[in-house]
């Protein structure tokens, strides 16, 4: 075994976690998992809500690459948890909460890409990387992005 593998076994062992701790873990990805789909459509309509004046079923659908019904049955849970609102054949609009979660989700996004580029990764990887990452990262890890970006 070289130096540096004997380095990274050691550094990177597993940690003994309580069957609770790590059920606690799991609990918190799969909560993830499930504001993921939200997440991405706030972002997503707001950005297109910044940049195209509406956001239209039809560009959700080709930008998330999925099927017109799949936007429709994302759309009605949405308005169900109070984050948008739409007018039958209109375009789709945030809510004030919809609006914060999208804002909130942009600065986690911005954060998260600034770090991963910082480390050298380029541009493209990097943002693909920040979609998965940001719906995961706690908020004491993304300060910890976020300091080290102002230490720089």
């Amino acid at each position: 075994m070289t130096k540096l593998q004997s380095h990274v076994r050691e550094t990177f062992a597993p940690v003994e976690r309580t069957p609770e701790a790590q059920a606690e873990g799991f609990a918190i990805v799969r909560q993830a998992h499930e504001s993921e789909i939200a997440e991405d459509y706030v972002e997503l309509i707001a950005e297109l809500i910044e940049t195209h004046g509406e956001a239209r079923p039809v560009d959700i659908a080709e930008r998330l690459g999925v099927k017109p019904p799949t936007v429709t049955k994302n759309i009605s849970r949405l308005r169900t948890a109070g984050l948008v609102r739409r007018e039958r054949y209109r375009a789709i609009f945030l809510t004030e909460e919809g609006q914060a979660l999208a804002e909130a989700c942009r600065r986690r996004h911005r954060i998260v890409v600034a770090f991963l580029l910082s480390l050298g990764i380029d541009e493209e990887t990097a943002e693909r990387d920040a979609e998965g990452i940001e719906h995961h990262v706690s908020d004491e890890t993304l300060a910890a992005f976020e300091k080290n970006l102002c230490e720089k």
